[in-house]
């Protein structure tokens, strides 16, 4: 079957046209805005969606707004008291305006990594070794501040910066390890030494504490008895002048009395002036008892 010339030709206009028509046609995605260019020359920024541009005469540059990292490779930095340290970092930041990141800036990836290398060294440059090893967070907020500054113009920013490693030289890090050791030692030194010195001071004063309690339960009980001795002394008092007994129970009560206070240890007995009435029935009741032992011993002889 021949096709005829106009057909064919026909054909291969409608073929040109949707080729054409199809190079017009773009599709921005979510995350992306799309900017476009007529004869080199910046028009209008295309949302997501479905977007006509004329084909031949405009074209479309799509930049993507999703937050991005830049990895900063490792570099050396002399510290403020002439150490020699690997550092490298993470940043992260997002595009704010599509048309300043795309026409302010060349090659923003190597710009913002070479702005961070350079700011590290400054930072570090201005701390001791000791100071950069425990103020990350510090040098974190300065980089990402003044990175977020320098790169405003470029329509981003950064939105965090986080340094990986700050490694300083092997010998140097086995001269911190040392210095940790000594360090931990002498905590646990004193420590212990402290430890004892409390344990000494409590084992004193318990043992201070229970020679008071014993000497306080002495004390009590000394007193108790001297309490009860003395009333029952005053009772015996009490009965011999209001009951008025004979002389010889009297004398006897006495004698039982004198025995409990001396305790066969006294030498000496003061009696009260009221006592000297009775007097005589006491020796006469030590006649009674040497009469009663004398005819004892005359038997025996």
């Amino acid at each position: 079957m021949i096709i005829p010339n106009e057909i064919l030709l026909f054909i291969i206009a409608a073929i040109v046209i949707f080729v054409i028509a199809a190079t017009g046609i773009k599709i921005v995605r979510p995350w992306q805005r799309g900017l476009i260019e007529r004869m080199g020359k910046y028009q209008r920024t295309a949302n997501s969606g479905l977007t006509v541009i004329v084909p031949f005469l405009e074209r479309m540059i799509k930049v993507d707004m999703r937050e991005q990292v830049v990895d900063v490779p490792p570099q050396g930095v002399i510290t403020k008291d002439n150490v020699v340290v690997e550092v490298d970092a993470v940043i992260y930041y997002m595009v704010t305006d599509p048309v300043q990141v795309t026409y302010n800036v060349a090659n923003y990836y190597m710009a913002i990594t070479k702005l961070a290398q350079t700011n590290l060294r400054n930072l570090i440059g201005d701390l001791a070794l000791d100071e950069s090893l425990t103020s990350r967070e510090i040098i974190n907020t300065k980089l990402r501040e003044i990175l977020d500054a320098a790169t405003d113009k470029w329509g981003t920013k950064v939105t965090r910066v986080e340094l990986q490693r700050i490694e300083p030289p092997k010998d140097v890090t086995e001269a911190m390890h040392r210095q940790m050791k000594a360090e931990r030692e002498r905590r646990a030194t004193i420590l212990e030494a402290e430890g004892q010195k409390k344990s000494a001071i409590l084992k004193a004063e318990g043992q201070a504490e229970a020679i008071m309690k014993v000497a306080d339960a002495d004390k009590y009980q000394k007193l108790t008895v001297a309490k009860g001795e003395a009333e029952a002394i005053q009772t015996v008092f009490n009965a011999i002048h209001n009951g008025r007994p004979t002389n010889d129970l009297i004398a006897i009560k006495y004698l039982e009395s004198l025995e409990k206070i001396a305790d066969g240890k006294a030498s000496k007995v003061f009696l009260p002036y009221e006592a000297t009435g009775i007097l005589g029935s006491i020796a006469g009741i030590s006649e009674l008892l040497k009469e009663k032992q004398s005819p004892k011993k005359d038997e025996e002889k």
